[in-house]
């Protein structure tokens, strides 16, 4: 499993041109007018991981599979959105399918780009925003409401009562993700699909002199950020296109003539994963070497049926090394010898960077 995340902001803050650059395409117009996305684009990207390089190396595979994120790139928002201003509610049905929400800010000056809003207040756009998604969710639950039969079973009376949980949050002013569930409740809470519960991260789009530290702007929103829980990458759009243009080398020495250590993609990925609670594993040997994703606390058995349900199924157990053990003996072998190879139970958490064999029938 990789995760879905979609990109959202009003128009002209840089969004497009972000998945452009993510996705390493042009299938996303990048335009100087609102609504030059007129449907989602999805692109897939490799999640960078350099353990997984390392690790094919000392195996000798001879294939490389790294796991892969998906971007939605969402048309921008407008005011009003949520009673069908600009291109209305067909976007926000889009969001429903995304794991995660990026909301992309513009924190940078270019008398050239036009603001939808005439002004430069990344805080107030991310409001705007949040407001229509809010709204949207009131909606969807009032008519969710209305529709409830006398006759409930259970898993309806539960339904309607994280319905109405969720309405005097909005009604409040606050988003759904502010509201604190009870794992009881966390499956019913899910199909529920709200908007505003899904975890949000605010890309920062600065101008190319600020992409190492940000600037006044991109401060502001990590203030609120801060505030909400929610995660916060800084970004130059501009930046990660010329590097998408660039071969590896290229794009290494342009980041370091930049002031960067790594590219945007890297540190929006990794936020994302943070953001979420994912952490890879991997599966390693002379064919392949592969990154798994998965949640952090999963137990081998789901772990193992992220490769295939029938792993799950006829779980046996997991032999297991540590990724760190596994590159200092060289191998399988070398860990064997010095005694850090594992083998674990149904019972046992899969931790990040774990190099895994599972044994199952079937």
């Amino acid at each position: 499993m990789g995760f879905r995340m979609g990109i959202v902001g009003l128009p002209n803050v840089g969004k497009s041109t972000l998945f452009n650059a993510l996705t390493r395409t042009a299938a996303a117009q990048a335009a100087n007018f609102p609504f030059c996305t007129i449907e989602p684009n999805v692109g897939e990207v490799a999640v960078p991981d350099s353990r997984l390089d390392v690790l094919a190396g000392i195996a000798g595979s001879k294939q490389i599979i790294p796991t892969r994120m998906t971007f939605v790139d969402i048309a921008g928002l407008v005011r009003g959105a949520s009673k069908g201003e600009g291109l209305g509610n067909q976007f926000l049905a889009n969001i429903r399918e995304c794991d995660a929400v990026a909301h992309v800010l513009r924190c940078f000056e270019d008398g050239d780009i036009t603001h939808v809003e005439g002004r430069i207040d990344p805080v107030a756009d991310a409001e705007t925003i949040e407001t229509e998604l809010m709204l949207a969710d009131l909606e969807s639950i009032e008519r969710r409401l209305a529709r409830k039969t006398k006759n409930a079973d259970k898993d309806a009376a539960d339904m309607e009562r994280l319905m109405k949980m969720a309405q005097a949050a909005l009604n409040d002013g606050k988003p759904a993700r502010s509201l604190t569930i009870a794992e009881d409740d966390a499956k019913a809470w899910r199909m529920l699909q709200l908007l505003t519960a899904k975890p949000v991260l605010y890309v920062c789009n600065v101008e190319e002199s600020c992409a190492s530290e940000g600037n006044s702007q991109s401060a502001r929103v990590a203030e609120m950020a801060a505030r909400q829980g929610a995660g916060t990458v800084i970004i130059s759009a501009k930046i990660e296109e010329e590097i998408s243009q660039l071969s590896a080398d290229e794009a290494e020495m342009f980041l370091g003539e930049m002031g960067l250590t790594e590219a945007g993609l890297d540190r929006l990925i990794r936020a994302g994963y943070e953001l979420l609670g994912l952490q890879t594993y991997f599966t390693v040997g002379p064919k392949e070497a592969r990154a798994w994703t998965i949640q952090k606390g999963m137990l081998a058995p789901q772990a193992a049926g992220v490769i295939h349900g029938d792993f799950e199924k006829g779980f046996i157990r997991a032999e297991t090394v540590a990724y760190g053990d596994y590159v200092a003996g060289k191998g399988e072998a070398g860990a064997k010898e010095a005694g850090k190879f594992r083998v674990e139970g149904k019972s046992y958490e899969v931790k990040d960077g774990d190099v895994l064999h599972f044994l199952f029938n079937g």
